[in-house]
């Protein structure tokens, strides 16, 4: 079974996010050789924008409460209360520095077990086209048109696509191009997880 995923896989796993226990499963699968999981180049490089996007909020974010505590510590109720805040502001500078490796380390992983689909010529003129036609941001267009040039080229055998993002690909026109293709578009990783066991 060719298992297609996306950006949020790698996150759900980089994370650990509420999904990443169906996401390790899913790759363990992979790597047994039961499925064949693959995605597209962009999802590799996407994640690292994720991880700038966090960042900069929470060093944001660490900035200001190092403003607040210097006020605060001028007060006298809350001078002795310094080193409390500082943890605080200590992780969320360390949690930016944890995800990074983290992510290295999951892309690592994926890199040596999944098929990744390049991003040609044909690709980019078709995501173009989608994101006017169905709408679709620039990245999602780039995902939709990777999958679909792969599933035009793939052997003949069951397929699916899991994705979290529903708000953008559990479109009617997208979900009806996918099942001409023989593939099915499934919206938690949990679900495909359980659609996938119950085929193998």
């Amino acid at each position: 079974m060719i298992v297609y995923a996306e950006s949020n896989f790698v996150l759900e796993l980089a994370f650990l996010q509420e999904e990443h226990e169906s996401c390790l499963e899913l790759l363990s699968l992979s790597e047994s050789g039961d499925i064949c999981l693959v995605l597209p180049a962009f999802s590799i490089g996407e994640p690292y924008e994720a991880w700038v996007r966090r960042s900069k909020q929470r060093r944001g974010l660490h900035e200001q409460l190092i403003t607040a505590i210097h006020e605060l510590s001028r007060s006298r109720p809350y001078q002795g209360s310094s080193d409390e805040f500082q943890e605080l502001t200590n992780l969320l500078l360390r949690s930016g520095e944890e995800e990074k490796h983290r992510l290295d380390e999951t892309l690592e992983k994926i890199l040596q077990i999944v098929e990744v689909i390049p991003i040609g010529l044909s690709i980019i003129r078709d995501a173009i086209t989608f994101q006017t036609s169905l709408d679709l941001s620039p990245q999602d267009s780039i995902v939709y048109a990777s999958i679909l040039d792969h599933l035009t080229t793939a052997s003949e055998e069951l397929r699916c696509f899991i994705t979290k993002n529903s708000k953008d690909f559990a479109n009617p026109d997208i979900e009806n191009e996918l099942t001409a293709h023989q593939c099915q578009l499934l919206t938690k990783f949990a679900d495909g997880l359980g659609y996938i066991r119950s085929q193998l």
